[in-house]
């Protein structure tokens, strides 16, 4: 069994950061792939950054250049770092293992992300 626990959601500012952090245990490698999705009010949960298992990134285009995912294989913690906020980041910031790669589970509870002025 694997348990993921987020953290460091909370309120920021237009244009300014937070970085989010997930610490894996359980059943799980330190470089099992993962992905750090959100889910605002009223719509679907979307993947933002995905990390796989040789380091290989990838980010939604609505992201690219903003945001970084990274971890720590010694901590067995993903981070995803948040620059240059909008107010259409705010949502529900999920983690999950990426099963072959693509397939979330394993979901974390979720920290919540809120970007206003």
């Amino acid at each position: 069994q694997v348990q993921l626990v987020e953290s460091g959601g909370g309120l920021a500012q237009p244009g300014g950061s937070l970085r989010l952090s997930c610490a894996a245990s359980g059943s799980i490698s330190s470089t099992s792939a993962m992905g750090w999705y959100r889910q605002a009010p009223g719509k679907q949960r979307e993947l933002v950054a995905s990390i796989m298992m040789i380091g290989r990134t990838n980010y939604a285009d609505s992201v690219k250049g903003r945001f970084t995912i990274s971890r720590d294989t010694a901590k067995n913690t993903v981070y995803l770092q948040m620059n240059s906020l909008k107010p259409e980041d705010t949502a529900v910031y999920y983690c999950a293992v990426l099963y072959s790669g693509v397939f979330p589970g394993s979901w974390g509870q979720g920290t919540q992300v809120t970007v206003s002025s």
